[in-house]
């Protein structure tokens, strides 16, 4: 999540080293295209949709905009509302009536990233790359910050998250303890590999680091069991799992080599997961653009390919989410959630 598009070019080419096309496709992927997703605008003056989050009644989405703010969608009738917000969203005037660009005012007044609910008690917990790891009631409002380092180093970048619905635990990750948000392409120009995937105790209120020096972790998601954790890496074009449970807790092992560079991961209905793309891998030996414009995956139980996403050149996805029969698309660019529907399994 939070990847900014200016000098990607660059950064995709210095990139084909390090994330490079297989030669081999996978076989009998279903193929579904995103141009005839239906446009929510967002209220004028915000760009976002970086994450989109659905409460216990599946009423949304509720979404982090780039003021700082999260927002609730309420139907064509009501429109955006505002749900929840940080203190320096409320006390910086430059918050409130932008007089700059929001890259520009984002480490003031926050950029909430990562949103996930924890459907028992209707706390939304928010990844803000500035502020933290943050939590709001389920009556939105100011919300709270739960943590800002762990084993003494500050976070630098809060970015995925998702919330175990059992324990009530919370798996976040610090993309880089090098680079703020605003300068994520350096990330990806250097290489850089200091990201972090954490844990906040629902009950001890810690914060433990259970893996460090990790190269751009970005979207996390709990598996339907709780035995693991899917990370996925930008820089790499890979998912990981950390498994939490069983003969295997405590190691991480790749779950999948992904076709694209991901931003945020969701599980589907089907025990699965919906990994959002930035775009498809670079074939540094292609002398024509790809066919085809990536811009998100489904990944089975196994981690094997079995559906992706197409879009018009030049779109982008932060996320990509099932609720209520319907595939919600996220992006951190643009101005609108899309929303398609699931019919019989099928994207239309």
């Amino acid at each position: 999540m939070g990847q900014d598009r200016g000098g990607s070019t660059l950064v995709f080419l210095l990139l084909s080293l390090v994330c490079v096309a297989s030669p081999s496709a996978a076989l009998h992927v279903k193929t579904s295209g995103t141009q005839s997703a239906f446009h929510i605008r967002l209220p004028n003056g915000v760009t976002g949709a970086e994450s989109l989050a659905f409460d216990s009644k599946n009423q949304g989405p509720y979404t982090g905009v780039s003021d700082g703010r999260i927002l609730k969608w309420g139907g064509g009738d009501v429109g955006w509302t505002n749900f929840a917000y940080n203190k320096d969203y409320r006390e910086i005037p430059a918050c409130t009536v932008p007089a700059a660009p929001s890259e520009e005012t984002e480490s003031r007044c926050g950029r909430p990233l990562g949103l996930a609910f924890h459907r028992k008690t209707g706390d939304l917990y928010i990844a803000d790359a500035y502020k933290g790891l943050m939590r709001v009631g389920p009556r939105g409002g100011e919300a709270e910050v739960l943590a800002t380092e762990a084993d003494g180093v500050p976070f630098n970048f809060v970015n995925g998250i998702d919330v175990d619905q059992a324990t009530g635990d919370v798996y976040f990750t610090d993309s880089s303890t090098t680079y703020t948000r605003r300068f994520n392409t350096e990330i990806m120009l250097n290489a850089d590999a200091t990201a972090r995937l954490l844990k906040y105790d629902a009950q001890t209120k810690q914060v433990t680091v259970l893996m460090a020096g990790l190269p751009y972790a970005n979207g996390v998601a709990i598996s339907l069991d709780g035995k693991y954790v899917v990370v996925v890496h930008t820089l790499t074009c890979q998912a990981f799992r950390y498994w939490l449970k069983g003969s295997k807790a405590g190691q991480y092992e790749l779950f999948a080599d992904l076709p694209g560079y991901p931003d945020n991961v969701r599980r589907d209905t089907m025990e699965g997961y919906w990994v959002a793309l930035n775009r498809e891998k670079l074939q540094p030996n292609a002398t024509a653009p790809p066919v085809k414009h990536l811009v998100g995956i489904r990944l089975n139980s196994d981690g094997v390919e079995v559906e992706e996403l197409t879009a018009a050149k030049g779109e982008t996805l932060s996320e990509v989410v099932e609720s209520g029969r319907k595939l919600w698309l996220g992006s951190v660019d643009l101005k609108f959630v899309g929303r398609l529907d699931i019919k019989d399994g099928s994207v239309s």
